[in-house]
């Protein structure tokens, strides 16, 4: 790769790629690539060096990226097969790799602490990343969520011998990786559409739990149907958030505050304070410590972290906190899986107990949507009221008969309803919300500034 001078990215606005484009830059590369359509991400991307168009016209490809001997090119596999800009390369006789190829050749010659699982990894890695930022380890950290405390998803170390992974089970992507360290969250079925059934999807984790170095470990959240395959020599620990090799005691929760102690195999590290103190990020904390702490970082560090991190954007984001015990609250979460929304509704309850919570979802993927319909159904019924926008289809055509009504006739919530995006924002000032949780993987958070305009409006 070193013979290279330029890297396009097919697919430049996925936030895994994004990661690598901004490590290309640190290396003085030429770093171009084509999205479909403009972002915040991408215009900080272009701001920081990166060349991107957004037509799929081949003759708009900078002339820098021509020289097949010279030039890499990196596409996701959201990107379709027939894309302009992606054939045009093929025919040409370009090296052209999947990003999560090119990610385990720029992590194969460090100590990688790799975070999967259905859900929790981009919290779990990022925290990781911030403890090894805080103790002065350093790391290079692959996210999949720009971290607030660096406005990026990527941290650069020249020096650290560790690097930081957001390890996708998308397309067994997380095969490319050789872990040192690798932490499995959860396993709760997800990209059937990818894997088939639920035993092929847990053999791809059996798999990537084969990939751990002889000399690294294991940390494994309790109870998980997995069954990992590891080499010898590999240690292997187990985590919740009351029980296994590392877990969580005497928690306490007091004027919105979190603080617990931290029990590892070998001392109890106490009075862990969450920097965002909801329930779900307890675990969380648990599982990117215990990383840490197998690689010896101190506690002092792990304490000062965790109670700094701010957390990635979307990933239980306050967009609207009004003063007072009854002001309006308006926060942002990533869930698009039944088990988050769950968790996420759940945590929500908890920190504003005896309130009203209204939630807007929007389902992502045709696909997750049909194979999962009742499970969501059934996370959503946990809030007092229930508005759905219509699917958003990412990479996926529409399936017949498949649509946010079959969730929606299953909610329990006596309240409940769908919504067009347009239709929505101007219903804001009806709907007279207490608690707001927006929830979806989709572009629903383009919506988030309207949303807050007409809560303002309405109280001034």
């Amino acid at each position: 790769m070193k013979d290279y001078k330029s890297i396009y990215f097919v697919g430049a606005g996925g936030i895994g790629m994004a990661a690598l484009e901004r490590y290309f830059l640190s290396l003085g590369k030429k770093v171009a690539g084509y999205d479909r359509t403009p972002s915040e991400l991408t215009d900080a991307l272009q701001q920081e060096g990166v060349e991107i168009i957004f037509d799929e016209n081949p003759d708009l490809i900078p002339s820098y990226c021509r020289d097949k001997e010279t030039t890499l090119v990196v596409y996701t596999p959201a990107v379709p097969s027939d894309h302009k800009g992606l054939c045009y390369f093929r025919d040409n006789g370009f090296e052209v790799v999947k990003r999560a190829r090119v990610l385990g050749l720029v992590t194969e010659g460090s100590k990688a602490l790799c975070f999967a699982g259905t859900h929790g990894k981009t919290t779990t890695s990022s925290m990781a990343a911030h403890i090894l930022e805080v103790s002065g380890t350093g790391s290079n950290a692959f996210l999949g969520g720009v971290l607030r405390n660096y406005n990026s998803n990527f941290l650069l170390s020249t020096s650290s011998p560790f690097s930081v992974i957001e390890a996708d089970e998308f397309d067994r992507s997380f095969h490319q990786l050789t872990p040192y360290i690798a932490v499995i969250t959860s396993t709760d079925p997800d990209h059937l559409d990818i894997y088939g059934n639920y035993e092929n999807y847990l053999e791809s984790f059996a798999h990537f739990t084969e990939l751990i170095r002889p000399d690294g470990a294991l940390v494994v959240h309790t109870g998980l149907d997995l069954k990992p395959r590891v080499k010898d020599g590999v240690k292997v620990y187990s985590y919740s958030l009351d029980d296994g090799d590392f877990h969580a005691a005497n928690v306490r929760k007091c004027n919105g505050d979190i603080t617990f102690d931290f029990v590892t195999p070998w001392e109890t590290i106490q009075d862990i304070k969450l920097g965002v103190p909801v329930d779900i990020n307890i675990e969380n904390a648990i599982a990117a410590m215990a990383a840490c702490r197998l690689i010896d970082v101190d506690s002092d560090s792990m304490r000062k972290a965790i109670g700094s991190f701010l957390g990635p954007k979307r990933r239980f984001e306050f967009w609207l906190k009004e003063p007072g015990d009854h002001g309006k609250v308006v926060i942002d979460d990533y869930a698009h899986h039944p088990s988050e929304l769950e968790a996420s509704i759940k945590s929500v309850r908890e920190l504003y107990r005896g309130r009203k919570l209204t939630v807007i979802f929007q389902p992502h993927l045709y696909t997750r949507t049909r194979d999962f319909a009742p499970e969501f159904a059934q996370a959503l019924s946990h809030a007092d009221e229930v508005i759905l926008l219509p699917i958003y289809p990412a990479r996926e055509l529409p399936i017949p008969g498949v649509t946010s009504e079959i969730v929606l006739k299953d909610v329990k919530s006596e309240k409940k309803s769908i919504y067009t995006k347009e239709n929505l924002i101007k219903s804001i000032p009806l709907l007279n919300f207490d608690i707001l949780l927006v929830l979806g993987a989709g572009d629903i958070v383009n919506l988030l500034p309207q949303i807050c305009d007409q809560v303002k409006k309405q109280n001034s």
